[in-house]
């Protein structure tokens, strides 16, 4: 258990900080409210954690220290400060700087910018996240959880750009059915440049791959470069959500930011011990529930753009695949122990 914590140490001093810089800020009210954002970012990017270790046990060690470092920099300033910054700014018109006059001087009418956006976020952020998880099921080489789901989408597998297609047909009957007018169009082209930016990624990675690979003449770890930006847009997508989530609670961008980086901490501290503790490895079924999570995670993504869905369910949907997965894990474990 002690060393377990040690993992936790880092988490913990930021949470202790940012309790203090809230009270400082908004009093007792202001903690209160971090807590809650801080307990929303972890149970909406839980399978984020899981996702990111899948990846980063095959990166370079130096490729890894820069996303638990630099990435975490990126996630915590980026994606709770910076981005909703640039999207009031794109919204509003308005330049950066006024944006964040805006943050400061008029927190409800930046949280009305922000949240006026919702449908091109949650488009982009929807499709990406649809396109790992597809991708991630229609792989036949992999051992199955749930096989009445798993095994027909893998047999999809030798059908030519079968992700891309089928995120496209769903992000199409949304667009045409559920929404209307400019929504329906932002939604699309939104929808579609999230495949895109996938496709691109995956492009980037099997080159810089290919390429490491004729130089070393062996099979190394994944291209670092490539999958750092891989992890992050990865990153960005799972953040969308709580993100926008949180304008619902507060309109105050400094709080936001630090209950959210707070979250974006112990995220960081729990994909470090699942890669360093190669609990992957030891829960096979893991894996499968933070990909079942994610998809369903982009699915609710697509149907916030026309349908409220409180982000209490978004997160027990999220813990639940993982958690059901994590049981799983356990009692395959036992079984297989016993049977030796």
């Amino acid at each position: 258990m002690s060393e377990i914590k040690e993992y936790f140490q880092g988490s913990l001093l930021v949470t202790l900080l940012g309790v203090v810089a809230a009270a400082f800020l908004g009093g007792f009210n202001a903690v209160f409210i971090v807590v809650v954002l801080s307990v929303l970012e972890i149970s909406l990017s839980f399978d984020n954690a899981v996702v990111n270790a899948t990846v980063l046990k095959d990166m370079s060690e130096v490729w890894r220290k820069r996303f638990l470092t630099w990435g975490i920099l990126i996630a915590v300033f980026g994606m709770r400060i910076v981005f909703p910054i640039a999207i009031v700014s794109i919204v509003s018109g308005l330049s950066p700087w006024a944006a964040i006059a805006v943050a400061v001087n008029d927190p409800k009418a930046y949280a009305a910018y922000m949240t006026s956006a919702h449908i091109s976020i949650m488009a982009f952020g929807g499709a990406f996240l649809m396109m790992v998880g597809l991708s991630f099921f229609f792989d036949d080489e992999k051992e199955h959880w749930i096989s009445t789901i798993e095994k027909p989408l893998s047999q999809l597998s030798n059908m030519p750009f079968g992700p891309h297609l089928l995120t496209s047909i769903i992000i199409m009957i949304i667009g045409l059915l559920a929404l209307s007018g400019k929504d329906s169009f932002s939604f699309i082209l939104l929808g579609m440049s999230g495949i895109v930016t996938f496709a691109l990624i995956e492009k980037l990675t099997d080159f810089m791959e290919n390429r490491e690979k004729k130089r070393t003449l062996n099979n190394i770890a994944r291209s670092g470069l490539a999958m750092f930006v891989y992890l992050e847009v990865l990153d960005a997508s799972f953040s969308f959500d709580g993100v926008i989530g949180a304008f619902a609670i507060t309109s105050d961008i400094f709080i936001i930011a630090i209950g959210l980086g707070i979250g974006a901490m112990f995220v960081r501290s729990l994909t470090i011990l699942l890669v360093e503790k190669d609990t992957l490895a030891e829960y096979i079924y893991l894996e499968h529930g933070a990909f079942y999570a994610m998809t369903a995670l982009a699915c609710i993504m697509f149907l916030k753009t026309f349908i409220h869905i409180p982000e209490v369910i978004t997160g027990l949907i999220g813990v639940g695949f993982i958690g059901i997965a994590f049981a799983h894990s356990v009692h395959k474990k036992k079984v297989n122990t016993v049977s030796v």
